[in-house]
């Protein structure tokens, strides 16, 4: 039996803005910074083999607290980014919805697909299966594999490890800053089941 935890970075200071990130790099806030320091004990706890995560800052930030309490060494992986959201990256949301509204409210409900010049969601469950996949591979039977990413990376990502149609991938919720799923599989020709989304630590905003 293998355990994927997908991780999301804790809050950034462009999530607290309301500034539209994909994979442009932002850097974990305060709040973020306390979000990361108060997940990764509890996450040690479940004795990870291995620790993989976006490079990106933010990710690579929230893994290194992760990595203090785990006692291993992330592997940085460029698959597991959040979505490209081409120019519309660096906006705040108040400027991309005057910019474009219909377009934006389609952002809002998340479909990504209707933004222009976004990385498309079959694009984005590819490369995101493909570095589970490895990540799952390299730990022992009974073993558990850590990954840091991004929210919107996270949910196409469950979806596609579980054989959702890909719309319906637009009907889970966002995953809250440092929240975390649990894929399950028993065995290696076995389908992946979800244990757990959106687990979070309680923490005091600062």
């Amino acid at each position: 039996m293998v355990d994927l935890i997908l991780l999301r970075h804790g809050r950034t200071d462009w999530n607290a803005a309301r500034r539209i990130q994909g994979q442009s790099d932002s850097q974990l806030d305060p709040l973020g910074h306390a979000q990361a320091e108060a997940v990764a004990p509890v996450l040690a706890a479940l004795a990870p083999d291995v620790l993989w995560a976006s490079d990106s800052d933010r990710a690579r930030d929230t893994a290194s607290y992760v990595a203090a309490a785990c006692g291993l060494t992330p592997r940085f992986d460029q698959r597991l980014r959040e979505y490209s959201l081409g120019h519309r990256e660096g906006l705040y949301h108040h400027e991309f919805e005057a910019e474009a509204p219909e377009e934006y409210a389609e952002f809002v409900r998340a479909n990504w697909d209707a933004v222009d010049g976004a990385e498309k969601q079959s694009e984005v469950a590819a490369r995101m299966t493909d570095a589970l996949a490895e990540a799952a591979a390299a730990v022992p039977a009974d073993g558990t594999a850590l990954v840091v990413s991004h929210g919107a990376a996270i949910r196409t990502a469950v979806a596609a490890m579980l054989g959702w149609p890909s719309e319906d991938a637009l009907t889970v919720h966002g995953m809250d800053n440092c929240g975390w799923a649990v894929l399950r599989r028993r065995t290696p020709d076995a389908r992946w089941r979800l244990h757990a989304y959106n687990r979070t630590v309680p923490i005091r905003s600062l």
